[in-house]
């Protein structure tokens, strides 16, 4: 979920920051961003809200060069 990484990055906010938000470690928020493990639906519901956008905005497929952002 690399639009994941870039909805943090706009709202300034770090993994750890994630992480303590939902209860769950550094390295998962990590692996959620590189699409290596993904979040179970009641964590991407939290994820959109604590990021401030749809959980279809976060499943969306995304152009490489947005990931440049």
């Amino acid at each position: 979920m690399i639009s994941m990484r870039i909805y943090r990055k706009q709202l300034g906010l770090t993994q750890k920051q994630i992480a303590d938000e939902l209860g769950v470690t550094a390295p998962t928020v990590t692996q959620w961003e590189t699409g290596e493990r993904k979040p179970n639906i009641i964590m991407l519901k939290k994820l959109s809200v604590i990021l401030k956008c749809s959980t279809d905005e976060l499943l969306a497929p995304i152009d490489v060069d947005e990931t440049q952002a």
